[in-house]
């Protein structure tokens, strides 16, 4: 069976469609977290919850607990909801896992099941998607995760608006269990304390107009002097580092290369935004901002990417990258800055 996004899930739910079972995978355990409270608050009665709801890890489940869990009847109500998370302990042919595909076979009518698979193992279990309702759950682009930040602030009561949350998101990342602490640490404030974009910049660390986007934004466009300028105040960031930056770079490049393919095949305006937002959907690659938005910002900057020099920018990464990693190198923000100099001199040379 395909895996299904988190919205389908949401939308069956909210019409009261339920599975026998539900299998849930991918990097984003925020998101897990949440559809199983989406599950459990349709399947169950929260007056019964207490009664009806079991939650295991698999590791410690051997076969004859697999088939009571799964074969129990429910008190007073119409189904149980039976919770196996770290189900990637079944990886190994266990007993338990041979249990829970006969029981597959034939799914107990009155039994909900929820498989939680962790995030350290991201490849789905083929014989469990085959037939149970499977979910992928990855990192939100850029643009869900700021409506995202946006509905948890509402529920913590905080008084965000949108060019906060999206400042936040741009600084922190779109990782929601980082972008989750962070909340938490703000709800901490007076309730009554608007949190403008300036005022989380003061309170993470990060300022406006000096995040890795905007780092990244001063070499596509071609202004070295800025992003060497940028280099002291982003470095010293929470979680941040001059790998994580080229890192970044290097995946922009890698898109700016298709980008330009597409330019160079006479693709232009709304037809080349089109042809990169596709290109973008159908990689899905991670650690951008939002497609639309990519496309747009790449179109912008295309006429001074001609294919040659994106192929030597992203051997320029390749170098800064192998040297940020060596243990002999520990300026790295005299790597940045020479990855920044090459490019930015290469693209004079061009010209």
């Amino acid at each position: 069976m395909p895996a299904h996004s988190m919205d389908t899930l949401f939308r069956s739910l909210a019409k009261g469609q339920l599975s026998p079972v539900y299998y849930l995978y991918g990097s984003e355990d925020v998101l897990k977290d949440e559809a199983v409270r989406a599950i459990l608050e349709r399947a169950l009665d929260p007056a019964m919850r207490e009664f009806n709801l079991d939650q295991r890890s698999a590791a410690q489940l051997d076969p004859e607990e697999v088939y009571t869990l799964c074969n129990t009847l429910p008190m007073m109500a119409d189904r149980r909801v039976v919770v196996i998370r770290e189900i990637e302990a079944w990886r190994r042919k266990t007993k338990a896992r041979s249990e829970f595909l006969r029981y597959l076979e034939r799914p107990s009518p009155e039994t909900l099941v929820v498989l939680v698979q962790g995030s350290g193992e991201e490849s789905e279990d083929k014989e469990l998607a085959r037939t149970c309702y499977t979910v992928r759950l990855e990192p939100l682009p850029a643009e869900r995760a700021v409506k995202w930040v946006l509905h948890r602030a509402g529920v913590l009561g905080l008084n965000l608006d949108s060019a906060a949350a999206d400042h936040l998101v741009r600084s922190v990342g779109s990782e929601l269990a980082a972008l989750s602490s962070e909340l938490a640490k703000l709800a901490s404030l007076p309730a009554d304390e608007p949190l403008t974009p300036a005022r989380i910049g003061e309170l993470i660390g990060v300022r406006q107009g000096e995040t890795q986007w905007d780092w990244r934004s001063a070499v596509l466009e071609d202004h070295p002097a800025r992003a060497v300028t940028l280099l002291p105040a982003i470095l010293a960031q929470p979680g941040m580092s001059g790998v994580k930056l080229v890192s970044l770079l290097g995946t922009t490049l890698i898109g700016l290369g298709i980008a330009r393919s597409l330019y160079d095949r006479g693709l232009r305006g709304r037809a080349l935004e089109e042809g990169i937002f596709k290109a973008l959907i159908r990689n899905r690659p991670a650690g951008l901002l939002g497609y639309k938005d990519e496309a747009a910002r790449w179109s912008r900057v295309l006429s001074r990417w001609p294919a040659g020099r994106v192929a030597r920018a992203l051997k320029a990464c390749l170098v800064a990258d192998q040297a940020l990693k060596s243990t002999t190198i520990s300026d790295e923000r005299g790597v940045v800055t020479d990855l920044i100099l090459r490019i930015g001199i290469r693209s004079a040379e061009a010209a």
